[in-house]
């Protein structure tokens, strides 16, 4: 029970290397092993790519595996450590939050060693990976349930230059959507490492279903990135995207989350990056507990663009169904 964090590996090793990130167990786990790649060519900057965050994610674990697959002939400098399910305990069972202890993971950095298993999770990438690494790419999505275009997702950062560093290598990801979402709560991986002056990228990769065009698109967006590190050679290529080769970078406020207003079926009459003016219809919320009860419409508060919708489904009063938001104006 007093065990701490390890790594079956030397992380300075040079050249490929793989082993498991030991999470010791605790009362209510035993222990885990996080399998975990590295490639340290020497010099250079110093990345740590991670997925499977949230068990219902999956594009983030895929990706990273098909990265490490061509990382050791592309990679020309410098060191990246991949671990491409960071709470497997969510990902086999396929939840947002770890099933043992109902906690998310991205809700408890820098996590705790005597913690519940996700808080014994989060010391563990806190306290051995990274400070190995400058900068990290978290590799998230929307999850099963929103329609979200594929996107790199930033918060406002206090620190203006790193703001700064942080929308120009958004941006060199090429995806379709570069998002400043003002979005901040305690706990956050980005925001325990944006305290240590570290650069953190988010990558939304949409929603909905998994699928090979969009797969590729994400795995585009990441080899773009490491070109734009130089850790990799060549040329960063734009992903087509509903036939276009193009970005745009959004902002989204709090005031541009809408919430449902009652129980019931949200039926979604818009799609994302419909362009929208105020009092056009959203969508149509459908309670379900009396048919005497009309339905509800959704609309839009503000001329905006929609970024994230609900794909239909049961929601409960309160709960999200349609994020906006507008061209950022730096």
């Amino acid at each position: 029970m007093n065990e701490t964090p390890r790594v079956t590996f030397d992380l300075d090793a040079p050249g490929l290397s793989m082993g498991h990130l030991v999470v010791p167990e605790g009362s209510d786990c035993e222990a885990l092993s996080l399998p975990v790649f590295s490639l340290n060519k020497g010099e250079g900057p110093r990345l740590l790519i991670t997925g499977g965050c949230h068990g219902n994610e999956l594009e983030g674990p895929i990706v990273a595996r098909r990265v490490i697959e061509w990382l050791p002939e592309a990679q020309t400098c410098g060191r990246i450590i991949v671990v491409p399910e960071l709470n497997p305990l969510a990902v086999q069972a396929s939840t947002r939050n770890t099933p043992v202890d109902g906690v998310n993971l991205n809700r408890v950095y820098p996590g705790r060693a005597g913690g519940s298993v996700t808080e014994r999770i989060a010391d563990a990438i806190s306290r051995l990976l990274l400070p190995m690494a400058d900068t990290v790419f978290d590799l998230h999505s929307f999850g099963p349930t929103w329609d979200f275009p594929p996107a790199i997702i930033t918060h406002p950062i206090a620190d203006a230059d790193l703001m700064a560093k942080t929308l120009k290598m958004a941006e060199a990801c090429k995806m379709p959507v570069t998002l400043l979402w003002e979005y901040d709560v305690p706990g956050m991986f980005d925001t325990w490492v944006h305290s240590q002056g570290k650069l953190f990228i988010c990558a939304e990769f949409g929603g909905g279903t998994v699928g090979a065009e969009a797969l590729c698109i994400y795995e585009s967006g990441v080899r773009n990135a490491l070109i734009a590190l130089g850790l990799v050679e060549g040329k960063a290529e734009h992903p087509t995207y509903r036939q276009k080769k193009s970005s745009q970078t959004l902002e989204s406020l709090l005031s541009d989350e809408l919430k449902s207003p009652a129980c019931g079926i949200f039926e979604p009459r818009r799609s994302m990056l419909d362009e929208v003016n105020q009092g056009d219809l959203l969508g149509v919320l459908h309670p379900m507990d009396s048919l005497s009860a009309g339905s509800i419409d959704i609309r839009a508060p503000t001329t905006s663009i929609v970024c994230a919708i609900r794909s239909g489904g049961y929601v409960e009063s309160g709960e999200e169904i349609v994020y906006l938001a507008r061209p950022l104006n730096l």
